[in-house]
């Protein structure tokens, strides 16, 4: 018997601006919708300068659930639309 853990594939994106990597970074962390995590947010200055902006993209990390099932392509099976399967073990 296997036994998988399986979790939503959540994607969010907000787009940030201020006048520092340090405000641009508060203002990522007051953004982060709960349950998400920020992954990557690259930034990019204004030619003239002064003013950054970033991408911040989140993913969901909170919501997993265990399926079971006799094979491995039972549980890819088992797997619901917008979930992924994040590792198998033998029970």
């Amino acid at each position: 018997m296997l036994r998988a853990t399986i979790r939503q594939v959540e994607v969010r994106e907000v787009e940030v601006a201020g006048e520092s990597l340090e405000e641009v970074h508060s203002q990522l962390a007051e953004q982060r919708p709960d349950g998400f995590e920020l992954v990557k947010a690259p930034v990019k200055m204004t030619a003239t300068g002064g003013t950054i902006t970033a991408v911040g993209t989140y993913h969901r990390r909170d919501k997993t659930q265990e399926i079971s099932a006799a094979t491995r392509d039972e549980l890819a099976a088992l797997v619901p639309e917008g979930w992924t399967m994040l590792h198998v073990q033998t029970v």
